[in-house]
Parts: C-alpha cells; structure tokens; sequence
C-alpha cells in the first residue's frame, strides 16, 4: 500500500513495479485530484499560464487500485486506518508530504500547497489587489512575484532580517533586497506579524496593512499527524535509515514526509523538494522487495523569482568557509560556495546554471578544492 498520491506515491507505483512486483497495489489519496506535480503550482499555474499538472502516468499498465479522497487517520501494524475504513498490507510506502503552516487568523484559501490552492489564489490575483505576503521564503518571493507581475500592490513581511534568510543565512539572502524594489514590491524586514485577517495584516508594532488577499508562506510541516501515538519513530518526520527503512518491518517513508538518515552529510535531512520525491522512490521500493540500496543523494532545488533563477545543492550546516564565485548581488548573477574542511558541501548558484551542475557532481565526489580557484567565476566549478 501506498499513503500519499504526490509525486513521490506516485513513482513508488512506478518503481514497484519497475522492479517486478506483481502483487496488488492500492494507492491513497487525500485529495480528489490524479497526482500532480507542485513545482508549477507558485509559477505556471498561478501566472494563468497553466491549468492541469497531472503527472503523465500509465495508470491502465500499473493496475494501482487508486482511491482518491481518501485519508489516512491511523496506523497499526499491518494495518491502515482511513476515512473510508480500516485497509491490511503487507508492504506499507508513507508518502503523505507536509502541510502548509497557516497563521491564527488566516482565511481558508490563504496558504499555497494544492492545486485548489493556486486555482483560487489566481483568481484573486486581478489588477491592482492590494497583496500581503508573510514570509520570504522561497514561496513568499514567488507568489509575490507573480502577484506583482499580474499587476497587484503587493507587500511582503517577513520577521527575519533578510529574505531567504533561514535557507542561506541572513548574509546572503539580503543579497536579493534590491530586487524587490526592481519588482515594484515593498519589502518589510525584521517585522512580526501580531494578527492576520482576511482584509488587513497587524503587525507586531502596531500597524495595519489594509489588503484583499494576504497570503501565508511562512514554510510547511512533514504530515504525520496521523501517525502520532502509533508507535512508529518520528523525528521531524517519519524517521527512516539510508535504506528508507522505517521502525517497523515492511514500512519505507519517501518524499516531505521522511527524515532520511543522510551518511554524506552525517545527520538525518528531511528534504521538501521535487528532485527528491523523484529519486527515493527507487530505493524504498528496493528496500519494500528485500534488495539494499541507499539513499543519500545532494539535495537540488531551484527557484524563479524578482526575474532570477536560483538554483541550490547541497547542505550548508556546519560550513567552516563561504567563498562568492563572481561579485555577490552582481546582476549578471554569482555563485556563493559554501565549503567545510576544504571541501564544498553547498552551492547557490544565481543565473549560473552550469555552477550548480559541476557544483553538484564536486560535492558527491568530496575532494578538496583550491578556494582561489573557486573564487574565479571564470574557472568552471569542476576545475577548481
């Protein structure tokens, strides 16, 4: 059995029977929607340029007994509870993802995670709406800039003293504050959010932000909520080995939900990106049929936002040296390495895709680099 139709339930589907499995398979799925992919949903599909992200899958040739608006509510060995009723298996793959964190006070429609979401979110999005954005994040720089680019008055909150701040550290995520004022976009840093209504946004020093939409992406929670008091380990997720292997016997997590223990980097990750859900599919379902595999890819994730393309790999904590490949905030883009022990163990690359593929590669092969030579924008990244 399979909780969770994202793309990560989805390709273990696929995997299990890539690698012979015969057996029944019966997928579950919260929502009503066939899986679909998330990536588009802050970008194509809230521009009005997308409507339909459904994953091209070969559902007729799998034979997946899929039911759709089902939940799951509960777990014992060997058994599922759900809304339409208790369900055995013999194999179990948790794939439920994370749920958007909301704010007291926020209306329903006021987070990004479904396509119901974007639906409604775009429909809100007219010719100057006035658009309150809290968080900086990653999906608060995105949906502010579609908002601004259909023409909305848009504002962007953030308690945090730089955007991004929390993923690349406050010294490189300001590094991005001028683009908001290239964008149009007022930026209001190192500002608590007291209260969120569906018509204005008080902060923390007691001023209002009138506005018809206020949109929350203040990031997301692994959904395990259900698994509370089942038994099964938990850790910032559902704890699993580099096998994908959780507590029980016959259970593997993939995907937002799974705390995967990385031996790379030496801690457990819990990784929220497509690229992810995309490969550990592979080894769980490995894993579910008795081989041994592992899992600990680089993490790789990207972004499109205030007219940039980021992209990031790696993992940065416990960084010892940070180097800037090119002049940091150059509009041309620039690359910001970030290296323990001498070896690179992190990238941003901003609008220098080929930083992060050669970036990439150095950080899973681990040998040291020649930080002069990092530090040269003209020397390519696999050289250094």
């Amino acid at each position: 059995m399979v909780v969770g139709a994202g793309m990560a339930g989805s390709r273990s589907c696929e995997e299990l029977r890539a690698q012979g499995f015969e057996g029944e398979i019966v997928l579950l799925g919260a929502e009503q929607h066939l899986p679909y992919d998330r990536p588009p949903l802050s970008k194509e599909v809230l521009a009005g340029d997308l409507d339909d992200t459904a994953l091209e899958v070969p559902w007729d040739r799998l034979d997946v007994d899929m039911r759709l608006g089902v939940a799951a509510t509960g777990l014992r060995p060997g058994t599922v509870e759900t809304t339409g009723g208790d369900l055995p298996y013999d194999g179990l793959v948790l794939a439920t993802g994370a749920r958007a964190v909301t704010l007291p006070g926020a209306a329903g429609g006021s987070v990004l995670r479904t396509v119901d979401d974007a639906l409604l979110l775009r429909s809100r999005l007219v010719p100057g709406a006035r658009v309150v954005v809290v968080g900086a994040g990653w999906i608060g720089a995105e949906v502010a800039t579609t908002a601004a680019a259909r023409g909305c008055a848009v504002t962007v909150v953030d308690a945090g003293a730089a955007p991004l701040g929390i993923a690349l550290g406050d010294e490189v995520g300001s590094l991005t504050v001028p683009w908001y004022a290239e964008a149009g976009i007022e930026l209001l840093l190192s500002t608590g959010v007291a209260s969120v209504e569906p018509d204005r946004v008080e902060l923390a020093d007691g001023r209002a932000l009138p506005c018809d939409v206020v949109v929350v992406g203040v990031g997301a929670r692994p959904d395990t909520g259900w698994l509370e008091g089942s038994g099964l380990e938990l850790d910032r997720g559902v704890a699993v080995d580099e096998h994908l292997r959780a507590s029980w016997d016959g259970v593997v997590a993939v995907g937002d939900c799974a705390a995967w223990q990385s031996l790379r980097f030496g801690t457990r990750l819990r990784v929220e990106h497509w690229d992810d859900a995309l490969t550990a599919p592979v080894v769980a379902a490995t894993t579910l049929l008795g081989g041994s595999a592992v899992h600990d890819p680089v993490p790789y994730f990207w972004s499109q936002q205030l007219g940039h393309y980021l992209q990031h790999t790696g993992h940065a904590a416990g960084a010892d040296a940070v180097v800037h490949r090119g002049t940091p905030g150059a509009p041309d883009g620039w690359t910001t390495c970030w290296l323990r022990a001498g070896r690179l163990i992190a990238l941003l690359a901003v609008d220098r895709p080929r930083d992060v593929v050669q970036g990439r590669k150095r950080i899973a092969a681990g040998d040291p680099v020649d930080l002069t030579a990092l530090a040269d924008p003209a020397t390519p990244v696999k050289s250094a």
